[in-house]
C-alpha cells in the first residue's frame, strides 16, 4: 500500500469520521458516510472510426489510473453517426480501496491545481444522492502523461461515489478529505 493512500485513509478513519459523526449527529458508525468507489469515463467519438485511437484512449486511462482501463462498446447502432453495435465509443474504469485513495489524493493534491486559473470545482455537481461527477477538459493535466504522447486532447469525467445519503454530507465528507470547493458567495 503507497503512503500517500495510507495516510489519507489513516486520517478518514482517525480524524474525518470522528468530525462527520460530531458534525451530522450520528448515532451509529455505520452511518458516517466514506467514499466506495471512483469511476473514470472518457467517451471518444472518433474512436468508432479509429481503433487506433481507441486503443490510445484505453492506455492513457490505464496509465492515469494505475488500473486496467475497459474499452466501452455501442449498444446500439445509429445510422445519423455512422455506429454500429459493438464498436469502440470510449474507456473507463472503476477505483476501490487504495487505488482509490491513492487517486482521490493525487487528483486532489496535483491535477487539480495545474488546471489554468482554477478557483475550486463546483459544489452543486451532486445528484441528489451524495454522489459526485466533475468533468476535467484534458489528459494532459495528470503526470503519467507526457504531453507529446497526447494525439488527441480529451476530456473526462470524474465520479466520485459515497455512502451518504443526501448532498451535503456528501459535500462535508468531499471537503474533509480535501476536494477544493469553490467558495460560495
Amino acid at each position: 500500500m503507497s503512503k500517500s493512500s495510507q495516510n489519507l485513509k489513516d486520517r478518514y478513519n482517525n480524524e474525518i469520521r470522528a468530525q462527520l459523526k460530531e458534525e451530522f449527529l450520528y448515532s451509529n458508525d455505520m452511518q458516517i458516510p466514506k467514499m466506495s468507489k471512483i469511476v473514470l469515463n472518457m467517451g471518444v467519438g472518433e474512436a468508432s472510426h479509429n481503433s487506433k485511437l481507441a486503443e490510445t484512449i484505453v492506455n492513457q486511462l490505464t496509465k492515469i489510473a494505475g488500473q486496467k482501463a475497459l474499452s466501452t462498446k455501442a449498444k446500439k447502432s445509429i445510422a445519423s453517426y455512422k455506429l454500429r453495435e459493438g464498436m469502440p465509443v470510449g474507456a473507463m474504469v472503476t477505483l476501490r480501496g487504495e487505488r482509490m485513495y491513492d487517486f482521490f489524493q493525487k487528483l486532489t493534491c496535483v491535477v487539480l491545481p495545474r488546471i489554468r486559473d482554477f478557483r475550486g470545482v463546483s459544489p452543486k455537481s451532486f445528484d441528489g444522492r451524495g454522489n459526485y461527477t466533475f468533468g476535467l477538459k484534458e489528459q494532459s493535466l495528470f503526470p503519467e502523461i507526457h504531453y507529446d504522447e497526447v494525439d488527441i486532447v480529451k476530456g473526462m469525467n470524474v465520479s466520485i461515489i459515497t455512502t451518504a445519503q443526501t448532498d451535503d454530507e456528501a459535500r462535508a465528507l468531499l471537503k474533509h478529505l480535501g476536494m477544493p470547493f469553490k467558495a460560495s458567495k
